[in-house]
């Protein structure tokens, strides 16, 4: 979930002042005592993040035609990593997704694999997961370990993925 999201949905209720959005004040003010929000330089969301096929919205990106994925945060990114996607059988699906669920030590029964790490973003159980970047997945976005953990650790469910193949 990017910084802004969370920003907006924590209001902490405190001695009878509520703290946390812009417009709030204390029981005892009124909203022009409120402080401003903080500015932001955030790219907006529906603008293209540079160096990205993708947009502000996302929080995860993946580039089919060049296989460089991207951890971003209100539009800024956060990391940049390599990956190996789906063979032409198996392809990785393009579009616009949602985290659905996370499994550290995940066992893929349908293929007998391991798959460590994994963050399920897409119908028919893509993830990314911590896999061989020399040997096609099944659909699945491949990563070595240290990114695998670090998307794992980054992304919760509801997050928003984009996979984009730029011609």
């Amino acid at each position: 979930m990017n910084t802004l999201l969370r920003r907006a949905l924590t209001v902490v209720v405190t001695g009878g002042v509520l703290v946390g959005g812009a417009g709030l004040a204390s029981a005892a003010g009124d909203a022009s005592e409120a402080p401003a929000p903080p500015a932001s330089t955030a790219t907006p969301s529906g603008a293209a993040v540079p160096g990205t096929p993708c947009t502000a919205s996302a929080d995860a990106c993946v580039d089919l035609a060049s296989h460089t994925a991207w951890l971003l945060d209100d539009g800024e990114v956060t990391r940049t990593v390599p990956f190996l996607d789906g063979d032409p059988r198996s392809p990785t699906p393009v579009g616009t997704f949602a985290v659905d669920w996370k499994a550290q030590n995940y066992h893929s029964r349908e293929f007998d694999a391991d798959m460590p790490f994994s963050v399920f973003f897409a119908p028919g159980g893509i993830a990314f997961h911590e896999g061989s970047l020399e040997r096609p997945s099944a659909g699945c976005v491949h990563l070595g370990k240290p990114d695998a953990v670090a998307f794992f650790d980054a992304l919760e469910v509801g997050d928003q993925v984009q996979v984009r193949r730029p011609s």
